[in-house]
């Protein structure tokens, strides 16, 4: 199985490790992450989350082959919190997120997350959600099609996709991602075509909007500070500036004395600020990981620390 862990030894270093602590990742995936925490907790645990079935069986035997101090969550992130909770966890030392879609989903042909390889419309992460990027296709409004191509995808062709969108599914149902392809190619200029993959922004955006991701990421992203001990810390990869944005907006708003409380001689203590930034720009790939994998060019790494 084909999988470059981004950022590794950065978000690593950044979680400041030690070995009886207890770990989350948010986002498993093909485990390389949760394998390198793995290895320096020799007394202490990692819980793992995701909710493709694929990646699960894949990493539990990957982990399996270093320790049986981790648990496997087949669930979204979002239900972080709750799910802690029901394991008696109150307090965690360290929590990871990795918000980029892992290489052997996009390289899976019919998982259909590539713009590049002919399959059903589908980016579900979770495959037993109801919800795929065929039902968004075909049914969405062009008015709400439209909005999520610009607001998820930042695309400004937006209305013109849409509208072709759909002008061709009255036709027939627009049932692959070659099929969208050739609709969105012919709703941009030539110019667009030469710079970048047409497909990419739309694609991006629908991928988004099937898997809820943004709102789901600021709920638990709060969580996740809120359930992160003294002297944890939280390390965030992101992809798009979307994510980057709420990432650095919350961590902002943390890291911040109220303002209603600015400049009293002493501040009381649900006043002061939660966290403490460990890096105020994000960490980005160097130039040997650019040339090991061109995904991770558009990483972003942020740090923070509980106080």
């Amino acid at each position: 199985m084909k999988h470059y862990s981004v950022l590794l030894d950065e978000s690593i270093e950044g979680l400041n490790i030690f070995e009886n602590g207890i770990y989350v990742d948010c986002t498993l995936g093909y485990g390389g992450h949760s394998s390198e925490i793995l290895k320096r907790i020799k007394r202490g645990f990692i819980f793992a989350f995701d909710q493709d079935i694929d990646a699960i069986n894949y990493s539990t035997k990957r982990l399996s082959e270093i320790g049986n101090n981790f648990e496997i969550i087949n669930s979204n992130f979002k239900n972080l919190r709750e799910n802690l909770l029901k394991r008696n966890i109150k307090g965690v030392d360290g929590i990871l997120f990795d918000l980029g879609v892992s290489s052997p989903q996009l390289d899976c042909t019919e998982r259909g997350f590539s713009y590049h390889n002919d399959a059903r419309l589908d980016m579900r992460m979770d495959k037993s959600n109801e919800i795929s990027a065929y039902e968004i296709v075909n049914n969405y409004s062009f008015e709400e099609l439209t909005n999520i191509f610009f607001k998820y995808g930042e695309e400004q062709y937006s209305r013109s996709i849409a509208k072709n969108i759909v002008k061709k599914r009255t036709e027939k149902p627009i049932e692959t991602t070659l099929e969208l392809v050739d609709i969105i190619k012919a709703s941009v200029p030539e110019k667009r075509k030469r710079e970048t993959h047409p497909a990419k922004k739309v694609f991006q955006a629908i991928r988004i909007e099937v898997n809820k991701e943004l709102e789901v990421f600021e709920q638990a992203l709060i969580d996740a500070i809120d359930m992160l001990n003294p002297g944890g810390r939280i390390c965030v990869i992101t992809f798009h500036s979307l994510e980057d944005r709420i990432c650095k907006s919350i961590f902002k708003k943390y890291s911040k004395i109220d303002d209603k409380v600015k400049g009293l001689p002493i501040i009381p203590d649900e006043f002061k600020p939660k966290i403490k930034l460990i890096n105020n720009k994000p960490i980005t790939a160097s130039n040997n990981e650019l040339d090991e994998n061109n995904r991770s060019r558009s990483a972003k790494l942020r740090i923070i620390e509980k106080l």
